[in-house]
């Protein structure tokens, strides 16, 4: 049967080429998001300046999920200061280091600040450099509070040597520092007392605190000094490191992005499943009813249903074996391209590397062998079981009555589809945005499988409406498109979904932008944003000397941190992190959150401000008391003071600044937003602080307007996917329609052979794509409507969504382009042939 299936594929190699492309564009894109799905379940951050510690010693940077994996914590948890001294007196132990970072920056000649790839934690104590390969030293270490240390690196961009006094930004306070020496290892340097206070100072460890302890210990010692310190610490929470692992206690905040790449190849997976589904089956479809004659004929001289239907399967496996493999291949290299633009768009730290092994590979081709053998059995279902007499005489006509069972499945997800569109109009998050494009394609694959039927409704109402007049090309079209209503069913529905993807991906991603800066605009009272990202986090006086100047009115630090909130979801406990806004009881005055209960003035000890859809859903009411996780990991109990509704902007949750405080990396305010009388003067005046300050940056405090080109990183990411699967649909559907139209090269020779002229037949075809165009697009709108409709209201409060207005014309010339190509270049292949010859070839 392999020898039969074989041959078959070499006779039939334009059909099983739109097959070969489906499967090696499916393989492509299920290896790179299995890449990322590794990756994100196995990537560690190197060692980095930690490479000199064999064992790490650290507090838990993650929180535990029953059930579930658990969350990353990105704010770094501190450890006592005095387990130092007793992990150095565990044998085998040669060194400990306790490790402290806070911000610092370099400041040169020219009033620039050098830049370093973490301000935030750019300053350590003078004993940290033990912790780095080969840190040699030029110079002696620091003494007192007059003292520096510098990366060689960074004394070679600001020009400096040792002996040479320095301009420094630490823990948000200008000073000069005398340089006392060089070191290859990267970060500013201080006396271990100093930067124990200036940690302090910055909010970003308590005295007597570090934040991890490095042990460099004997030869061969390393599986027993972490044994032994596992023990000293445990029930403690903390957590021993070595080896790949120490890279994660290092940077907390690196590691944590891992959970972003398992959220981003979860939300591909499903989508990128579904449309890899739809092209293999559309594919072997147009290829198995091109063979419908073949396999009634081996039912006609004796051959059982399964023996057809393994024919049918083991051919589709052969072209999958061919193009799988170098589709494998492909995929690897999609991801290394997927990770350099999270990287770019900053959604991700180059610190984080890829997990590249066989296991995505393995995954892609089971999965892909799946699909292939289930979407070949389907097609060659009816055929295997109709009686030999009976599938000979239909092998060259299609079935009457379409299946009832598919047209009733393919209702009934078209109703689903409907309902679920409607999303939007009663959850105004990322969720109610996300859910559109899916009840888009849901529904896309219920018209698909409803189309056939639907068609012939439509083909039997119109067609005897038809004027007595129209021309033979014109009738012939239409009767072709009514006989033969599952194939073209098929195209429309292929076509249909590019218009459907492309519509409500887009537009749900431009629509969530435009809400959230609409809340962003409308909620902004400051008119101004200060800046200090070059320093790590505003420095503790600016406030104070910001709110001197004339005509400003209000000068309120804000900044963000992660979150995690434990509740319980149909009976099940679940962890949601996530991004929240920090701010103190000021806020008010540069910020409208739009509050419904309550007032942002009572954000001080622990208290929280929520949003409206999170105090219905998780009985978070004005005066309740919610328990959180803070983002390094310590759980509080906070009383909600407001419930606001300009989420989308703001985000879910508001933390007090006081609740916050000692529970961040850097321990700064991240930026500060002003609010003046609008006069030219209070800007001016706020200009020229911040040109004389190094490191500070002037901008608007929201948005004034936003366009595409303004988005953020995941936007870019989104648009990139989108573009990636779209090609994937459109060379499948290419490969498709090119197959349907060439396998009609009997039907074209008949007409050939009656009479007809090259012109009328083109003309015929010709009629056929634009009908072909009109349908898909009527029903790509169509499907597309009612989740754009919900989306708008939901979110814009206006029956319309926010994008691009060119992207429908758009969607509408590339179907039309399609169409009228794919059957225009076969049909004119097809008629360079003798008509007798076509016909003798023709199956």
């Amino acid at each position: 049967m392999l020898h039969l299936a074989v041959r078959m594929v070499r006779s039939r190699f334009v059909a099983l080429l739109a097959v070969a492309c489906a499967v090696l564009g499916g393989a492509a894109l299920v290896t790179g998001t299995g890449v990322l799905t590794e990756s994100g379940l196995r990537s560690h951050v190197a060692a980095g300046r930690l490479a000199a510690a064999d064992v790490v010693v650290a507090a838990d940077q993650t929180l535990g999920v029953p059930g579930d994996l658990p969350v990353a914590l990105p704010e770094r948890s501190r450890v006592p200061a005095e387990l130092v001294g007793e992990l150095a007196a565990l044998p085998g132990v040669t060194a400990a280091v306790g490790d402290l970072g806070f911000p610092a920056a370099l400041v040169d000649d020219a009033g620039a600040v050098v830049p370093v790839p973490d301000p935030a934690t750019a300053g350590h104590g003078w004993s940290s450099t033990g912790l780095a390969t080969d840190a040699r030293t030029q110079g002696t270490p620091p003494e007192g509070p007059a003292e520096v240390a510098l990366s060689r690196d960074l004394a070679a961009a600001a020009g400096v040597a040792t002996g040479d006094d320095v301009t420094v930004v630490a823990a948000g306070e200008t000073g000069t520092w005398t340089v006392s020496a060089l070191v290859d290892a990267p970060g500013v340097f201080f006396a271990d007392d100093t930067a124990a206070d200036l940690a302090a100072q910055a909010g970003a460890a308590a005295a007597g605190q570090v934040d991890l302890v490095g042990l460099r210990t004997e030869p061969g010692a390393t599986d027993r000094v972490a044994d032994a310190a596992a023990d000293l610490v445990a029930g403690s929470g903390l957590v021993v490191a070595t080896g790949d692992d120490r890279g994660d206690l290092g940077e907390p905040g690196a590691a944590a992005a891992r959970p972003l790449l398992l959220l981003l190849s979860g939300s591909l997976g499903g989508i990128v499943l579904l449309v890899v589904g739809f092209a293999v089956a559309g594919a072997l479809g147009v290829s198995i009813a091109g063979q419908r004659r073949e396999l009634a004929l081996l039912r006609a001289v004796g051959a059982t249903p399964r023996q057809v239907r393994r024919l049918a399967t083991d051919q589709a496996m052969v072209v999958a074996a061919l193009a799988v493999v170098p589709g494998v291949a492909l995929g690897f290299l999609l991801a290394g391209q997927m990770r350099r633009l999270l990287v770019d768009v900053g959604m991700l730290p180059a610190a984080l590397p890829l997990t590249v092994s066989p296991l995505p590979g393995l995954a892609a081709v089971l999965l892909l062998a799946a699909v292939v053998w289930v979407s070949a059995l389907g097609a060659s279902w009816r055929t295997s079981r109709l009686p030999a007499t009976e599938a000979v005489a239909e092998s060259r006509t299609e079935p009457r009555s379409p299946s009832r069972v598919r047209t009733l499945v393919g209702g009934l997800l078209v109703v689903a589809a409907t309902v679920l569109g409607t999303t939007p109009l009663f959850v105004r998050s990322d969720l109610g945005a996300a859910l559109v494009p899916l009840a888009g394609l849901v529904g896309a694959i219920g018209a698909a499988l409803a189309g056939p039927a639907v068609l012939r409704w439509a083909g039997d109402v119109v067609a005897p409406r038809l004027p007595a007049q129209l021309s033979a090309p014109s009738w012939l079209a239409v009767a072709n498109l009514r006989g033969y209503t599952t194939r073209v069913a098929g195209v429309v529905s292929s076509l249909a979904m590019v218009v459907v993807f492309a519509l409500t991906y887009v537009l749900s991603t431009t629509t969530l932008i435009s809400a959230g800066a609409r809340d962003l605009q409308t909620g902004t009272l400051a008119q101004h944003s200060v800046g200090a990202g070059a320093l790590g986090g505003v420095p503790g006086d600016l406030p104070a000397e910001v709110a001197d100047l004339p005509g400003v009115t209000a000068a309120v630090p804000t900044g963000t941190t992660t979150v995690a909130w434990e509740y319980s979801e149909l009976g099940e406990p679940t962890v949601e992190s996530g991004s929240a806004l920090v701010a103190d009881p000021a806020a008010a005055r540069v910020l409208d959150l739009d509050v419904r209960d309550g007032a942002l003035a009572d954000l001080t000890g622990a208290t929280v401000a929520v949003g409206s859809d999170v105090a219905r859903s998780r009985d978070a009411g004005l005066g309740e008391s919610v328990e959180l996780v803070l983002g390094d990991g310590a759980p509080v109990e906070a009383r909600v003071v407001a419930v606001y509704d300009r989420t989308l902007g703001f985000g879910p949750v508001v933390l007090a600044a006081d609740l916050a405080a000692g529970h961040t990396s850097a321990g700064l305010a991240q930026q500060l937003l002003v609010r003046t009388d609008g006069s030219a003067a209070a800007r001016e005046g706020l200009a020229a602080l911040v040109a004389d300050r190094p490191g500070l940056t002037l901008g608007d405090a929201a948005p004034r307007e936003t366009s595409l080109a303004d988005a953020p990183g995941e936007v870019w990411l989104n648009l990139a996917t989108v573009s990636v699967l779209v090609g994937y649909l459109l060379l499948s559907i290419v490969n498709k329609l090119v197959a349907v139209t060439s396998q009609r090269r009997g039907e074209i020779a008949v007409l050939r052979l009656t009479g007809s002229t090259p012109r009328q037949v083109r003309s015929m075809m010709r009629r056929e794509a634009a009908v072909l165009t009109g349908v898909s697009l009527a029903a790509g709108l169509a499907l597309s409507a009612v989740p754009l409709l919900a989306l708008g209201i939901g979110f814009l409060g206006r029956p319309w969504p926010a994008g691009p207005v060119w992207l429908a014309p758009a969607a509408a010339l590339v179907v039309a382009a399609i169409a009228v190509l794919t059957t225009e270049l076969p049909t004119r292949r097809a008629l360079r042939a003798e008509p007798a010859s076509a016909l003798s070839h023709a199956g």
